[in-house]
């Protein structure tokens, strides 16, 4: 099968990563996945939540929004209260990247994750995620710990079936017509930290599943050696 796009089945869309676009951000890149581009931006604070402090552990967290022309048609600002795809959307980044962290040896202090949404064309939680790593790192990278407290890069990718062919990483038009939409996390040690699949028109078997997870786990890794070859430009 042969995408409108032109892609195989198990192909990535071109993945791309622009370093350092925030001057007063700790670490900050602009993460392309095809016509999908996230500005990503952590910022450093020497403080933790009121309920962690005196644990001597740190934390991290994300917030998420979609910027008003980020799709073809202009969507409002959320100004106060997060609608609940955007909170779903920030847990997930959250707990994405405290997977791929040792909070123990942050210290007290809070990494702040802001994911903007700039062009959106079908995995933008994905790309999120797997450039908030990349910002992350440059930011660990600034506070020169003796010891890096990352225990994994973390990354993550659209899955779908289409007619009963899985496919990987899609774009907004494959994504809004899949019998089955699946977003996976991984890690670079091979772990799963996130398996979120959904029959939009169908169900789906075990067997299917599997094969999501396998196709998943292959793209995973083009996305870390991408991941990699981008930090290692710094």
């Amino acid at each position: 099968m042969v995408r409108i796009d032109g892609r195989q089945p198990n192909e990535l869309r071109p993945l791309s990563f622009e370093l350092g676009v925030q001057k007063h951000a700790d670490g900050s890149c602009i993460v392309s996945l095809g016509d999908t581009r996230v500005l990503c931006a952590v910022t450093v604070e020497e403080q933790v939540p009121r309920w962690m402090r005196g644990s001597a552990r740190g934390w991290l967290t994300a917030e998420y929004n979609m910027l008003p022309a980020a799709t073809n048609t202009r969507s409002n600002r959320e100004r106060v209260l997060s609608a609940g795809r955007t909170k779903e959307i920030q847990r997930l980044i959250g707990r994405s990247l405290r997977a791929a962290i040792d909070l123990d040896a942050l210290g007290e202090r809070t990494f702040n994750i802001d994911c903007d949404v700039l062009d959106a064309d079908g995995g933008t939680r994905t790309a999120a995620i797997t450039g908030a790593f990349v910002a992350v790192t440059q930011a660990i990278d600034k506070l020169a710990y003796k010891k890096s407290p990352i225990t994994s890069p973390v990354a993550a990718v659209s899955i779908g079936i289409i007619d009963g062919q899985v496919l990987v990483d899609l774009d907004y038009g494959e994504d809004s017509t899949a019998d089955v939409d699946c977003n996976i996390v991984g890690l670079a040690t091979g772990g799963l930290v996130e398996v979120q699949g959904t029959a939009e028109g169908q169900s789906f078997s075990p067997g299917q599943l599997a094969d999501m997870v396998a196709a998943a786990q292959t793209a995973l890794k083009e996305m870390f050696a991408a991941q990699q070859a981008a930090v290692d430009q710094k």
